[in-house]
C-alpha cells in the first residue's frame, strides 16, 4: 500500500462533477481531506491508475497531479486530523 498526495484545479465545474470526485476518491476507503483542493489516498494502485480513473468526467481543461508521498513531509492548519498525516505520509 502507498500514499498518494492529489492536487486538482476543476474548470468551471458543477457541483455535481465535485461531488462525483469526491466520492471517487472516498472510495479508496482510506482518505484525508487535506487542504480545499488536496486529498491524500491509501491504495495499492500505482499514479497513472489513480489519475486516469479520477479524471473521468472532469470538465475538459481540469488539472489534476497525483505523486507517491513517502518523503519529509511538514504542514499547518490543514483540514484533516494532523494524526492521520502522521500515520500515512
Amino acid at each position: 500500500m502507498a500514499t498518494y498526495i492529489i492536487s486538482y484545479d476543476l474548470n468551471n465545474a458543477t457541483d455535481a462533477q465535485y461531488e462525483s470526485l469526491y466520492k471517487k476518491i472516498k472510495g479508496y476507503g482510506t482518505w484525508a481531506h487535506i487542504t480545499e483542493s488536496t486529498w491524500a489516498i491509501v491504495t495499492e494502485q500505482k499514479a497513472v491508475a489513480v489519475r486516469d480513473y479520477l479524471t473521468q468526467n472532469l470538465p475538459q481543461g481540469s488539472r489534476l497531479f497525483v505523486i507517491k508521498s513517502g518523503v519529509e513531509a511538514a504542514w499547518k492548519n490543514v483540514m484533516c486530523k494532523n494524526e492521520w498525516l502522521k500515520n500515512n505520509l
